[in-house]
């Protein structure tokens, strides 16, 4: 499991670490992991170009360190200085010894330390001396660009001199912790900000690197372990579900079942106008651990037609038999019959799945604590922003804060769709799925994520394992469809490549 951790979380425990370790020691480790990575990106270190953005925190401290390294094995490195007179002066220091060069960002290819000139480097320019073009030609040459501009408590944009520098990048780019102008604690991007081909991050993954936009901008991941693991709470502010966690949650049969020991899933959804929802929601539900689907709503023929194995019921939901959890709303309509059916699912004594025209027809701030069983709210953004009463914009903009929000107006366990799914139960961390796709945006998927969901929990798996589980299986089945190279899926597609993506993760 990926686990993160907020800014102040990760300082407490730095510091702690720190007054056990001799001065330098946390940086040198840091350093170490971040030139390995360079190394293992660049191939061949000797005689490549890298350039170093370097602010003036702790990250720009690390970037000098490191490019360091990179010199000592042959490599042509510059650091340009956005903050010549605050740059880490120990790191600098290494950086000239190991044969490397610095400029400053402003000063259009001056030598920030002039007593460095006369020596030259691997890349066969004069150490310390002026580099042709200035800093924007440094970092347009370069193989390999290093962003240490911002650090882990940066806010805001990149500044203009910053952003001019990164435009000019054309190599690969290694973002220092987190890519600068991204928020470590929620992964909102006001501003502009560097886009990372790999990001090297220590000691623990920070939420920013977990949750959209942040993460489509930090590229591939490498945390490097720096000793802080013992420092850090027992439960993180964010985590993300991998194959092996997942394949533990997935709910298995045992000889003594039959199908309604195994959890029988109440589906409430299609109306005259959609009945396509109807089947979508079920043909997830028939793929998602429970033993039986009992369909009830006015597409039953149309349900019937295409799974044969459903169980079917005209209504009221009350009345069509026992269920160990009900998914209402894909499909379902505004009107009085579709409010009932709602208000009679929400009163019985099992887990709910609300989506979609059920979240239109929730009472706006309507605490489902009352319930006896679980709520699971599974809304997009424009419904997030009409259940919180604000734009949608600022859900987009705020995503994290606003499916806490979310869970905690609702006392709900909610799943907010989007590039990157968020579940949030009260007083849990947040979880992140990692799996989606673009891909996934097409009509219908959504149904088929409510089915799923609805079918772990009649299977017996609480409101935040199914809606955890379903959204890592869904995002998994959409990928198996479009692979390799990615093309357009319906959501049908995806119901049906969920059995051999439950198999592919139990494997």
């Amino acid at each position: 499991m990926r686990i993160a951790y907020s800014v102040e979380t990760v300082r407490a425990a730095e510091r702690e670490l720190m007054a056990r370790l001799p001065e330098g020691a946390l940086m040198q480790r840091a350093a170490a992991g971040l030139a390995a990575t360079c190394a293992d990106l660049l191939g061949r270190v000797y005689g490549s170009r890298v350039a170093l953005l370097v602010g003036s925190g702790d990250n720009g401290g690390d970037a000098l360190y490191a490019g360091a390294r990179l010199a000592r094995r042959g490599a042509g490195v510059t650091a340009v200085l956005l903050k010549p007179d605050r740059a880490h002066r120990g790191g600098l220091a290494a950086l000239r010894a190991a044969g490397g060069r610095v400029v400053a960002a402003e000063a259009d290819g001056t030598d920030a330390g002039r007593a460095d000139a006369g020596r030259t480097d691997a890349g066969g320019a004069e150490a310390g001396g002026t580099e042709a073009g200035g800093a924007e030609a440094v970092v347009a040459r370069a193989d390999l660009v290093v962003d240490g501009i911002v650090g882990i408590g940066g806010k805001g944009g990149l500044r203009p001199e910053a952003e001019r520098l990164v435009r000019a990048v054309r190599g690969i780019v290694v973002a220092v912790d987190l890519p600068s102008g991204i928020d470590a604690d929620t992964g909102e991007v006001r501003g502009s900000a560097v886009h990372a081909n790999a990001t090297v991050t220590f000691g623990a993954y920070k939420p920013g690197l977990l949750i959209d936009p942040g993460h489509e901008r930090a590229g591939a991941l490498r945390l490097i372990d720096i000793g802080l693991a013992a420092h850090l709470p027992a439960d993180p502010d964010v985590e993300a579900l991998q194959h092996e966690e997942v394949a533990a949650l997935l709910p298995r049969p045992t000889p003594e079942s039959d199908k309604y020991r195994r959890g029988v899933v109440g589906v409430v959804a299609g109306s005259a106008r959609y009945p396509g929802a109807a089947v979508l929601a079920v043909s997830g539900a028939l793929r998602g651990g429970a033993g039986a689907v009992r369909y009830v709503g006015p597409a039953a023929d149309t349900v019937i037609s295409r799974f044969p194995e459903t169980l079917v019921h005209s209504g009221p939901p009350a009345k069509a038999g026992r269920v160990q959890s009900w998914v209402v709303g894909p499909g379902l309509g505004d009107g009085a019959a579709a409010k009932h059916s709602l208000d009679d699912v929400l009163a019985s004594d099992v887990p709910v799945m609300v989506d979609a025209d059920g979240l239109h027809l929730l009472p706006t701030g309507g605490d489902l604590r009352k319930r006896e069983a679980a709520t699971v709210l599974t809304p997009h953004a424009g419904e997030a922003a009409a259940l919180l009463g604000v734009s949608r914009e600022e859900v987009e903009a705020g995503r994290l804060a606003a499916v806490r929000a979310l869970a905690e107006r609702y006392g709900a366990t909610v799943l907010l769709k989007g590039s990157t799914t968020l579940i949030a139960t009260e007083g849990r961390p947040v979880r992140v799925n990692p799996t989606g796709t673009g891909w996934l945006a097409t009509a219908g998927s959504g149904d088929v994520l409510s089915g799923l969901i609805g079918s772990l929990l009649a299977a017996g798996l609480t409101a935040r394992d199914a809606a955890s589980v379903g959204a890592y299986l869904h995002g998994l089945a959409a990928r198996r469809v479009t692979a390799p190279q990615g093309a357009p899926i319906a959501a049908y597609d995806v119901s049906t490549a969920l059995t051999d993506t439950w198999r592919d993760v139990l494997g």
